[in-house]
C-alpha cells in the first residue's frame, strides 16, 4: 500500500513540471534562494526606472537652466532666482560657486585666492550631486555579479537533496530524476534572470552617469573662467585708484 502511494506521488510530481509546480517541490532552502533571487530582480528594476527618470530629468533641466545661463541675463539675477534654492544639479553647482564668489569678492585681501575657492566649491557640490545621483549603483553591481552564484548555489543544494532521495528510493527512471534536477535548475535560471538586466542597466546606467558628471565639469570649469575674469576686473578696477593717486 505505502508502495502504490509513493509511486502515486512520484508520478504526480513527475508531471508537475510548472514553474509554480517547481517551485512548490523544490527544498526549503532553493525555495529562499528563489524568493531571495525574484525579490532582488523586482529591486533591479525599481532602480532601473528611477535612474533612468533621474537622468532623463536632470539633464532636461541641465538643458533648460544652460539656456537661461548663456542667455546674456545677469548673474546675480539667476542666482536669486534658481542658485540659493537649487533644483537640479547644475544649478546646485551655479549657486556654491556664486555664493563663494560673492564671499571672496567681499574682501579684497582674499581676491587672490578666490579662484581657488570657487573651483573647490564647484568641486564638492558635483561629487555630492552625483554621489546622490549614483545611489543604489552599487546594488545593480552586486546583484549582477553575485545572483548567478546565488542561484547556482540553489542548483547545487537541489541536486545534492535529488541525488539523495533517488539512492533512497533506489530508482533511476527519468520521470523520478528529472523533476528534481528541474527544480534544482529553476534556481540558477531565477539568478540568471536577476543578473542580466542587472549589468546591462549597470552599464547603461553608468555611462550615463559619467556624462552628465562630465557636462557638470565641463560647465564649472566654463564658469569658473568666467567669474576668474570678472575677480580679475575687480581686482584691477579696485587698484586703479590708488595707482592714480599715487602718480
Amino acid at each position: 500500500m505505502n508502495g502504490n502511494v509513493t509511486a502515486q506521488a512520484l508520478g504526480q510530481a513527475a508531471h508537475d513540471i510548472s514553474l509554480w509546480g517547481l517551485f512548490l517541490q523544490a527544498d526549503w532552502i532553493v525555495k529562499l534562494v528563489m524568493i531571495g533571487l525574484l525579490l532582488a530582480s523586482i529591486w533591479v528594476w525599481a532602480i532601473v526606472f528611477d535612474k533612468v527618470t533621474s537622468i532623463r530629468r536632470a539633464n532636461k533641466a541641465a538643458d533648460a537652466f544652460e539656456d537661461r545661463f548663456w542667455s546674456g541675463g545677469s548673474l546675480d539675477d539667476l542666482y536669486a532666482r534658481e542658485g540659493e534654492e537649487p533644483t537640479n544639479p547644475m544649478a546646485a553647482v551655479f549657486g556654491a560657486a556664486m555664493r563663494e564668489w560673492r564671499r571672496s569678492t567681499g574682501k579684497a585681501a582674499l581676491l587672490g585666492g578666490a579662484k581657488e575657492r570657487v573651483e573647490r566649491a564647484m568641486s564638492v557640490t558635483i561629487g555630492r550631486e552625483m554621489e546622490r545621483l549614483e545611489r543604489w549603483m552599487v546594488f545593480l553591481a552586486s546583484v549582477g555579479s553575485v545572483a548567478p552564484f546565488i542561484g547556482l548555489f540553489g542548483t547545487v543544494w537541489g541536486i545534492m537533496n535529488s541525488f539523495t532521495a533517488i539512492a533512497g528510493m533506489q530508482n533511476t527512471n527519468l520521470a523520478v530524476v528529472a523533476p528534481g534536477i528541474a527544480e534544482a535548475l529553476f534556481a540558477t535560471a531565477i539568478g540568471l534572470v536577476a543578473a542580466i538586466p542587472a549589468v546591462l542597466a549597470y552599464n547603461k546606467l553608468n555611462t550615463d552617469l559619467a556624462r552628465f558628471g562630465a557636462r557638470l565639469e565641463s560647465f564649472a570649469t566654463e564658469f569658473g573662467a568666467i567669474l576668474s575674469r570678472q575677480t580679475e576686473t575687480a581686482a584691477n578696477d579696485a587698484a586703479a585708484p590708488a595707482a592714480s593717486a599715487a602718480e
